[in-house]
């Protein structure tokens, strides 16, 4: 029986034409200090430029773009830690529609401002004691809008590919994509652009070291759960990876490695100090393994996903004002 990937490089490149002109062809950047660091040629596809600052918002329009105009009319629900919920928010009031948000009670304030400031209604829970998919669900439900998950659905899977598409574009030929991994949208989408263009390409993702739900199921070939991860990388803290997610990832990811807190807060200073940029925890877990020499055999030419810089002031200076 032969498997139909439930995302494929055509699709992607349909998500692309979906939202061009609405979502930001993101920067590539290089740097020579980096370069000379981690013995690689590095190009970060620096989605910290994206709209609402990470590259959610990809995924998120590409699936709401195709919603009918009676679902439209009714309006848009999400559950999110931040990212997802502010692209969807965007994606909403883009398409003149409504959005109501399900995020934890402890999402940083900045990303609840940002959210309803882009028109969004929000709903809390604890993240450590709901379930966030049947809270949602329930809530969808009951006011009949249409639900957009942060990463099972195909439409967002090959949203968020369009950003893997791109750098590939610009840079050329990569030995490796380093991407970091959640609940495993970015990552499913990006290897399947990166292994459709680049047959020999490696794709490596990255996880926190309190958050290794997607490297522990890899290992057993299962779905894994763990306890709710306690990490500053907000965005990665995934207890299981997405079904639909861990389907493509266990055919497409070639390996996974950790980084610890420290770690990413080394990259999030090097980013801000000698890139001239900002990032939050999670985008920065990706550059994060690369600086602190996490990635085995990494070869010469390396594109690296930067996957979101929405991180307020106060909380920047709190992770990153003195050296660990």
């Amino acid at each position: 029986m032969t498997h139909t990937p439930p995302v494929t490089l055509d699709d992607i490149r349909d998500a692309a034409a979906q939202i061009k002109g609405v979502a930001h062809r993101t920067p590539v950047l290089r740097s020579r200090t980096l370069d000379a660091l981690v013995g690689a040629q590095v190009f970060l596809k620096c989605e910290n430029f994206q709209r609402i600052g990470a590259f959610k918002f990809r995924g998120a329009y590409n699936t709401a773009s195709r919603l009918s105009q009676e679902q439209l009319a009714k309006g848009i629900a999400a559950y999110s830690s931040g990212n997802h919920a502010q692209a969807v928010a965007l994606a909403a009031r883009e398409l003149g529609t409504t959005a109501v948000i399900l995020m934890p009670e402890d999402t940083p304030q900045s990303k609840m401002d940002a959210t309803a400031g882009y028109g969004a209604e929000i709903v809390t829970y604890d993240r450590y004691t709901g379930n966030r998919v049947a809270i949602g669900e329930a809530l969808a439900a009951d006011r009949g809008l249409a639900l957009i998950p942060p990463y099972e659905h195909p439409h967002v899977i090959a949203g968020q590919g369009t950003a893997a598409l791109e750098l590939i574009e610009e840079a050329g030929e990569l030995d490796a994509l380093v991407a970091p991994v959640g609940g495993g949208g970015l990552i499913a989408g990006s290897a399947t652009a990166a292994k459709g263009l680049l047959s020999g390409i490696r794709v490596i993702g990255i996880e926190p070291e309190a958050g290794d739900d997607t490297k522990r199921s890899l290992e057993a070939g299962r779905r894994v759960s763990i306890p709710v991860p306690r990490t500053i990388a907000d965005g990665q803290a995934a207890d299981i990876p997405g079904e639909l997610t861990f389907s493509v990832n266990q055919r497409l990811v070639d390996d996974i490695f950790l980084v610890t807190d420290d770690e990413i807060r080394d990259a999030m200073r090097f980013a801000f100090e000698r890139l001239k940029i900002i990032i939050e925890p999670s985008g920065a877990t990706a550059l994060a393994a690369l600086l602190a020499g996490r990635v085995e055999r990494l070869p010469s030419r390396v594109g690296v996903i930067i996957s979101g810089g929405n991180i307020d002031v106060r909380r920047f200076a709190e992770l990153c004002g003195s050296a660990s």
